[in-house]
């Protein structure tokens, strides 16, 4: 059989609901075969209306070319179909605003000397408190060069409750501890949740797994 050229093409040969095509083409998947997102989204669209008797019909309409989405949407439209992107971090979209404050990512955390004070932000990925931690909460943010261990004494916890536990996107200032082994950690001073800044864009994190 010829390869699969078209959306057009694929749908009937490998007998795919309409349903079925258009979670394919939120999801981005059907690149090669219409484009981007949106002109895979709309293609797929119009195989629900070509049913029965008409599925095997030849398209006749001429093709509407549409304008691809702006970045920031199409990471977002990445995390409502598969709860991930394999664009660009959604925070390296925000570097910019976070630089202007003074917040390091987690590249340029591991370069600080011990004992450094500090800013970082970033997506709040897991929360831990061990049972032997006497109230102390682990925190791992996310940002685009990687990840940051947050230190969260119970003191700490008390005085920032809400934004310890409800925040997606967290900022954190405190001082930096890094061993001669290589161990690097955050000791939160302060927290300050920023969650407004990630717009519609749905994250979920693993908490006291």
């Amino acid at each position: 059989a010829a390869p699969v050229a078209t959306i057009d093409d694929l749908a009937p040969r490998a007998r795919l609901e309409p349903g079925a095509l258009q979670l394919l083409a939120r999801a981005d998947t059907l690149h090669g075969l219409a484009g981007h997102r949106r002109q895979q989204v709309w293609v797929a669209a119009g195989q629900q209306r070509r049913t029965g008797l008409l599925a095997a019909a030849p398209q006749t309409e001429d093709g509407l070319a549409l304008p691809q989405a702006p970045e920031g949407q199409e990471i977002l439209l990445d995390y409502v179909a598969t709860g991930l992107t394999l664009r660009r971090h959604p925070l390296a979209l925000l570097r910019a605003r976070m630089a202007q404050r003074g917040w390091r990512d987690a590249e340029q955390l591991a370069r600080l000397p011990d004992g450094a004070r500090a800013w970082a932000c970033g997506i709040v990925v897991m929360r831990q408190q061990p049972e032997t931690a006497q109230g102390t909460i682990f925190v791992t943010l996310e940002d685009e060069t990687g990840s940051v261990n947050v230190i969260v004494w119970r003191s700490v916890r008390e005085q920032y409750r809400q934004a310890l536990l409800a925040s997606r996107l967290l900022a954190v200032a405190g001082q930096w501890q890094k061993t001669p082994e290589g161990v690097m950690h955050l000791v939160a001073r302060r927290l300050l949740d920023v969650t407004p800044w990630l717009g519609r864009l749905g994250t979920a994190s693993r908490d006291f797994h």
